[in-house]
């Protein structure tokens, strides 16, 4: 694939980042596309390696080599077909995925891998500029109606194969815009809404039908769900951790998930149900060292916050890859994000024992100990509290950048559905012991990446078309074959 001896010719080359002085000043996407001469030189690296690894790192089972070939010849719509053929939205995981599949490229083992993740992005936006991407508007329907709960990743993957398939999907979202997570959950700067807009007004034009504003089991009742043919839940884990610690309750002391909600929303001056948790001229303290609390440090800094340090319980990972985690699995690898580079103390291996409040019951400092993890073979690891080295740290805003726990319940008990230990809702598969209802992304798994949301939401789509017709021709995961209705 690409150019036989591409990867020994050129160097990876990445996007460049506009300077910090100048991204802190907005809440746009920041990022400076390569030139189209580097971005096939990119195509060109790709190896023929016998075996593409990078097939199984990705949960969609990409055709990686086949688009990168592609690139390596100018052939860009060609790439585009075949990148749209297993993944629904390559303009999301272009900018938001991880990209396992790079760390799975068999080019890394000896150089910097490909990469994948800029290469699908740019395809994706220069297939919307060529207006190459059109609504897929099925020839015939079957009758069928499909309600989808959820109009994240997994919701909007789902609707659009199902309605691909000839069925008529409506899909419910609680909030007023379409996109779930995507939506509110990540900052402007890492994804602008107008990206998710555009593929909405596509999916609009095929037939997916929205309603927003309606949230399934609250102030839409569950028994009208007995007028669709089969139901999709793509609700999401939406449950957050929060910490067993004295002061959680303070003034001051906010899940990062709200924060960022709320920022997003005043970006595009929309209302909000209470005044707006703002970094500005306060020590923020982000407890958690995951991408909601990256996202934090670069949504607190863009408020001017005074300072912004950053709090991780567990040990810092290695500058490289971890002999733990060996070739071709993900990585036990220190991540630095962009918004890290723009202004965050990090801290590992530390713990919040209390939040200190004034007589007002405001956040004025938080109080931690060093801690380490005692590891014994085959059971749970073990914190250790290191006793002297207690520190209380001037803190005005803390924010939980925890996780979430799964999915809330409100619909696995009007619908009577079974739960695991972790309440993320049972499947066979992707059926719920109700035959007509089924679920998928994180809903089903827990928290996890809208890489795999997305596939998630396809290989449901797929077993529900099963359910309703005895067959499916949907594509499977890794195969992008669709024949025509």
């Amino acid at each position: 694939m690409g150019k036989v001896t591409g990867f020994k010719e050129f160097e990876r080359k990445d996007e460049e980042y506009k300077s910090v002085e100048e991204r802190v000043q907005h809440y746009k996407e920041f990022t400076v596309p390569l030139e189209k001469k580097d971005l096939t030189e990119q195509g060109s690296r790709c190896m023929d390696c016998g075996i593409p690894f990078c097939h199984s790192g990705c949960p969609l089972g990409n055709l990686i080599p086949d688009f990168n070939h592609m690139v390596h010849q100018g052939e860009w719509k060609k790439a585009s077909w075949i990148l749209h053929s297993t993944n629904n939205f390559p303009e999301f995981t272009g900018r938001l995925c991880p990209a396992p599949c790079e760390q799975a490229c068999v080019l890394g083992l000896i150089d910097d891998p490909i990469s994948i993740e800029n290469i699908e992005k740019n395809i994706v936006e220069k297939a919307f500029k060529e207006g190459w991407i059109v609504p897929q508007i099925p020839n015939k329907r079957t009758g069928k109606k499909i309600a989808v709960v959820g109009s994240g990743p997994a919701g909007l993957a789902a609707a659009q194969q199902l309605n691909r398939a000839g069925h008529t999907v409506t899909v419910f979202e609680r909030d007023d815009e379409v996109g779930g997570l995507l939506r509110y959950g990540i900052p402007n700067f890492k994804l602008e809404k107008g990206i998710i807009d555009r593929r909405v007004n596509i999916l609009e034009k095929e037939g997916i039908i929205f309603k927003t504003n309606v949230n399934v089991g609250v102030d839409y009742p569950i028994k009208k769900l007995k007028k669709f043919d089969a139901v999709v839940l793509c609700g999401g884990a939406t449950v957050r951790r929060s910490l067993p610690t004295k002061g959680i309750d303070s003034k001051g002391v906010v899940q990062a998930m709200d924060f960022l909600t709320q920022a997003t929303k005043v970006v595009f001056d929309k209302e909000l149900d209470k005044p707006q948790v703002l970094a500005t001229g306060k020590d923020v303290i982000v407890i958690g060292g995951g991408d909601t609390g990256s996202d934090c440090v670069g949504t607190s800094n863009r408020q001017g916050a005074k300072s912004v340090t950053n709090f991780e319980i567990m040990p810092k990972p290695p500058g490289h890859r971890s002999p733990s985690t060996p070739w071709p699995y993900w990585p036990l690898q220190l991540k630095t994000s962009s918004s890290h580079k723009e202004g965050c103390d990090r801290n590992w291996l530390i713990n919040t024992k209390e939040f200190i409040t004034n007589e007002k019951g405001e956040l004025t400092a938080l109080k931690t100990i060093n801690v380490e993890w005692k590891m014994v073979p085959g059971q749970r690891p073990e914190l250790i509290e290191i006793e002297g080295t207690e520190k209380t740290w001037p803190c005005d805003l803390a924010l939980l950048a925890l996780g979430f726990t799964g999915p809330e319940s409100i619909l696995s008990e009007q619908l009577e559905l079974e739960t695991d230990a972790r309440s993320n809702y049972k499947a066979n598969g992707y059926q719920t012991k109700n035959p007509k209802i089924f679920t998928a992304g994180d809903m089903r798994r827990g928290q996890s990446l809208i890489v795999w949301a997305i596939s998630e939401g396809r290989e449901a789509a797929k077993q529900v078309d099963e359910y309703l017709m005895g067959y499916s021709y949907l594509p499977t995961k890794g195969n992008g074959d669709l024949p025509p209705l």
